[in-house]
C-alpha cells in the first residue's frame, strides 16, 4: 500500500491511447463519463514521439499484441513511467516497469 500512498497527489501521466480509450466509453449514468473526463482533464497526456513509434514497432515485432497497447506499452518505456495495469497483455514485455492494482 506504500505505492499508493507515494503516487495518489501526484500528477497522473496518460498515453494518447489511453486518453481516447478512457473518453470513448460510455456509461449510462452520465457522473461516470464526467469522473473520468475530470481525471483526463487533469493528467499530463503523453503523446507519440518518434522513439514511442520505434519503440511500439520493436515491441510488435517481437510479441505479439495489439497496436494501442503496444504504444502505451512504449510510452511508458520511453518516458521511464511504471504502467499501472490489470491486463495481462502487458505481462513480460522487455524494459517495461508493471504494477498490477489488484496485487496490492
Amino acid at each position: 500500500m506504500n505505492f499508493v500512498s507515494d503516487v495518489i497527489d501526484l500528477t497522473p501521466n496518460l498515453s494518447v491511447i489511453t486518453v481516447i480509450e478512457a473518453l470513448s466509453w460510455h456509461s449510462s449514468e452520465k457522473r461516470h463519463e464526467a469522473v473520468i473526463k475530470d481525471f483526463v482533464d487533469n493528467s499530463n497526456i503523453l503523446g507519440l514521439s518518434q522513439k514511442v513509434v520505434e519503440r511500439c514497432v520493436q515491441i510488435r515485432r517481437n510479441k505479439k499484441i495489439k497496436t494501442p497497447d503496444a504504444i502505451i506499452a512504449a510510452t511508458a518505456i520511453e518516458n521511464g513511467l511504471t504502467l499501472i495495469t490489470s491486463d495481462n497483455d502487458f505481462a513480460n514485455i522487455p524494459d517495461l516497469a508493471l504494477i498490477n492494482p489488484n496485487n496490492l
